[in-house]
Formats: structure tokens, C-alpha cells, sequence
């Protein structure tokens, strides 16, 4: 890590809580349908709808809602009672307004580390939701950019330090998923850290495939200053 010059963070579930929140509305939802189908029915379906509507929405609490109402009108047969939309619009309000967690160790590693680096927030979702969460969070003074990225594949790793003026080999990332904070850095000669996270949404777990890249995990985010200068 000597070379490191520039670290970005992943937001959503790196430097604040946010899965358990989806899984708790997901609840919600099967609680909404349970007279139509049985609540795994229902996962499935929802779970379709959000992969399926990843290209159109991108990713976040909106296209959420969106992908949560097109399962209603799924499932009912486009038959369901209004209600159960208000209802379902009202979940994906409320979880825009959920208030923000810092996981803990977050701010006192930032602030460590604030002086010596160029810290950035890479994150992928709705561009007004993430900036409404990082405003809350009181975590913006830390950062030198902030970046909501579209998908967090090699290429926009790539266009991100081109914008940062940044070599690959003077970059690391650190977040919580594998497949999206991971594999993506490594494949361009950067560097990354994996710090789990025990709620992780099924489309960015990596099951065994790591493409043969070898990286740090450690258990909480606190460990990692002790791995830089």
C-alpha cells in the first residue's frame, strides 16, 4: 500500500447502512401480496423485476419502487386494488427517508486518513438519494470528489482515475462487495480492500470465482489504517 495516493470508499453499506433496509421493505412487500402468492413467489418475481430493470433505472431506492410496482401489476394479473400501489410507493418513501447509520469505526478512519490521502466516494445508485445520504451522514467534508457512478464495471473504474488524474497503481478502493468494489479495481492494477458486510443483496455475492486475484479482507473497517502508512 505504499504507493497509495488516492482512496475511494464505497458508500452504501461500507460507510453507512442501507441493505437491511431493502430487506425490510422486501418484507413488507410480501406482507402487501400474501393473499396472491407465497412470500418466495414473490422475492422471485421482485427480484426479476429489479435485474431485468437495472439497464433502464440503474440502481437505488427509485428503481426499486418502480421494479416493486411492476411485480404488483404482475402478480395481481393487472388486477390489483390502487391501494396496493399507494402502498407499495409509500414503502419506497419511506426508505428515502430512513435515517443514516454510520457503521461504526467510519468517521475516526476517515479522519485519520484525511491529511495523508485523497479520499473519494465511488458510489453506484440515484444521483439525488446518494447526495441526500452522504449530506445526512455529515461525512462530505472528508472527501475531495465524490463520484456516483452509473455501474461499477472495469470501464468506469477506468474513466473515474482518468478523471482523478490518477495512476492505477497509486489507487485504492475499499467497500463491501466483491463484485462491484473488488474484482473491477484489480482488473485495471489498482488496489482494493474487502470489508464484509453481514447483509449482502444475492446480485452482488461472488460464490467461488475470483478470477485469481488475491486481495485484502479484512473484518471491520477500523483494521484497515493499520495497513497504511
Amino acid at each position: 500500500m505504499r504507493d497509495v495516493k488516492v482512496i475511494a470508499f464505497d458508500a452504501d453499506d461500507t460507510l453507512w447502512v442501507n441493505e437491511p433496509y431493502f430487506r425490510e421493505t422486501e418484507q413488507a412487500f410480501c406482507n402487501l401480496l400474501k393473499a396472491y402468492l407465497p412470500e418466495e413467489s414473490i422475492n422471485n418475481v421482485l427480484f426479476k423485476n429489479e435485474i431485468g430493470n437495472i439497464p433502464l433505472y440503474g440502481y437505488g431506492v427509485k428503481g426499486f419502487m418502480l421494479s416493486m410496482i411492476e411485480t404488483v401489476s404482475e402478480i395481481t394479473n393487472n388486477s390489483g386494488d390502487l391501494e396496493l400501489i399507494n402502498k407499495t410507493i409509500a414503502l419506497g418513501k419511506e426508505m428515502l427517508n430512513k435515517p443514516i447509520e454510520l457503521i461504526n469505526g467510519v468517521e475516526n478512519l476517515l479522519k485519520s486518513l484525511n491529511s495523508d490521502y485523497k479520499l473519494v466516494l465511488a458510489t453506484k445508485g440515484d444521483l439525488l438519494d446518494q447526495e441526500r445520504k452522504l449530506n445526512k451522514s455529515g461525512l462530505e467534508e472528508h472527501f475531495h470528489h465524490v463520484e456516483v457512478m452509473s455501474d461499477k464495471k472495469s470501464t468506469d473504474y477506468s474513466k473515474l482515475l482518468k478523471n482523478l488524474d490518477c495512476k492505477p497503481e497509486h489507487f485504492l478502493m475499499i467497500g463491501n462487495s466483491v463484485k462491484s468494489d473488488v474484482l473491477p479495481v484489480l482488473e485495471i492494477g489498482a488496489k482494493a480492500i474487502h470489508v464484509p458486510f453481514h447483509t449482502t443483496w444475492v446480485h452482488e455475492e461472488v460464490k467461488e470465482n475470483t478470477n485469481g486475484f488475491e486481495f485484502l479482507k479484512v473484518s471491520t473497517i477500523s483494521e484497515i489504517s493499520k495497513f497504511l502508512r
